[in-house]
């Protein structure tokens, strides 16, 4: 029997033609986070498991892909209680946890403020499914070393920026502050040590509705109900853009952050904003102002991030303010048409020319800076020609026995 022939389960291949377009949406993406001033960098694929394993990376850390110790006998596998024990390193499973190593590991070496791109493949042993795979890419971008909201306002501006030259521009950010949430559940009554169980079911509001966010923090033991009622319906009549809930805060919402937050809108005018009192994001680690992005087109967020001002001081033992956004590429992408003509292709179809000719006449054409292909003339020229079409190919040309230079070519426009 043959062996499988597919990629490993929740990994995928990419044709050119995908491929090609996944590329320019990375352009795309990376010029506009370079135009704020941001400048890539790149951390290895694995990290050290105890590193992965440290708590910074709440539930993604039970996803992360282990790489076996070299040299393990039998009575190593046997000793060992868990299955972790037995690593020494791991892929990483996004980018913060490396982008917080590599702070501490060149501190020395960089500016006060640092503002940092991330590009790249990350892995999660996820069960795969529509839109959850095993290997994906993260675009991030990243600010250590701002304590003030101006990390946050030149967060958001990059994210907005990158968004309208994508063609995404009708994508609005949703933002809160967990420091806004944590005074939300300790007004419910809920104790400090529950705070995090009892926002996970906050989170759900939109899936479960009021009802079933009060029947499950009741079925918890958390929170009185007829205070955790009249809240959520306070949250359910907010307008569209939700500020006004900020313009007379109710006791629950700490003037600190509603300050702050006022301040992302003023400072960002242009930019759709909406203040979003039941956005959670479920990574335990943030401290401040969390957002999200969300496009009319789709049931699902498009990215987000958040300030993270405890993880650095994990690896350094002093504390560092950060914040950083993730755009959810792989999501993205779906959404991103190639534009056409973004390169002058040109496919030199021949049949029976001499291949020092041919290789003569794509030379001349790539010296003016055109992309080039030799495509071998096919009984059924037609649907060849919508084949090169559909791949992006903008002009062809049939190579005759006449020619011998480009300017002998009758190069004709190739309709998409």
């Amino acid at each position: 029997m043959a062996s499988p022939v597919t990629p490993p389960r929740g990994m995928r291949d990419f044709l050119p033609a995908e491929k090609a377009r996944r590329e320019h949406v990375l352009t795309v993406i990376r010029d506009a986070y370079r135009r704020h001033g941001f400048d890539e960098i790149e951390t290895p694929v694995m990290e050290d498991s105890a590193r992965l394993h440290s708590g910074l990376g709440g539930d993604n850390e039970k996803l992360a892909f282990g790489v076996l110790k070299r040299g393990l006998g039998k009575d190593d596998l046997r000793a060992a209680d868990e299955p972790i024990d037995l690593t020494d390193l791991g892929l990483r499973f996004d980018l913060t946890v490396p982008l917080a190593r590599f702070y501490a590991s060149h501190r020395a070496e960089l500016p006060n403020v640092v503002r940092t791109i991330q590009i790249g493949p990350v892995w999660r042993a996820e069960r795969p499914q529509r839109g959850r795979y095993r290997q994906f890419v993260q675009c991030d971008i990243d600010i250590l070393g701002e304590a003030g909201p101006l990390a946050e306002l030149e967060l958001l501006a990059a994210t907005s920026d990158a968004l309208q030259a994508l063609g995404l521009g009708d994508a609005w950010i949703r933002v809160n502050d967990r420091r806004i949430l944590t005074a939300l559940v300790a007004f419910w009554g809920v104790p400090p040590e529950s705070a995090e169980s009892a926002l996970v079911t906050f989170d759900k509001l939109d899936k479960i509705g009021e009802d079933g966010v009060v029947a499950e923090l009741g079925a918890k033991g958390l929170g009185d109900a007829a205070v955790i009622a009249e809240t959520l319906e306070l949250v359910r009549d907010l307008p569209d853009d939700g500020w006004s809930l900020l313009e007379d805060p109710p006791v629950w919402i700490e003037q600190s952050a509603a300050d702050q937050l006022r301040a992302l809108r003023d400072g960002l005018p242009g930019v759709s904003l909406v203040f979003s009192p039941n956005l959670v994001r479920g990574m335990g680690y943030y401290t401040g102002t969390v957002f999200e992005i969300a496009h009319p087109s789709v049931p699902y967020s498009l990215g987000g991030g958040g300030r993270y001002d405890g993880m650095i001081g994990r690896f350094l033992g002093s504390d560092v303010p950060a914040a950083g956004s993730s755009l959810g590429f792989e999501r993205i992408v779906d959404l991103v048409d190639l534009p056409a003509g973004v390169t002058d292709a040109i496919a030199l179809v021949h049949d029976g020319v001499a291949p020092e000719r041919l290789a003569a006449l794509k030379r001349e054409l790539v010296a003016d800076g055109s992309r080039v292909v030799l495509v071998r003339r096919a009984k059924k020229t037609g649907a060849q020609l919508e084949q090169l079409a559909a791949d992006g190919i903008t002009r062809f040309a049939f190579v005759g026995p006449d020619a011998i230079t480009a300017a002998d070519l009758d190069l004709r426009p190739l309709a998409s």
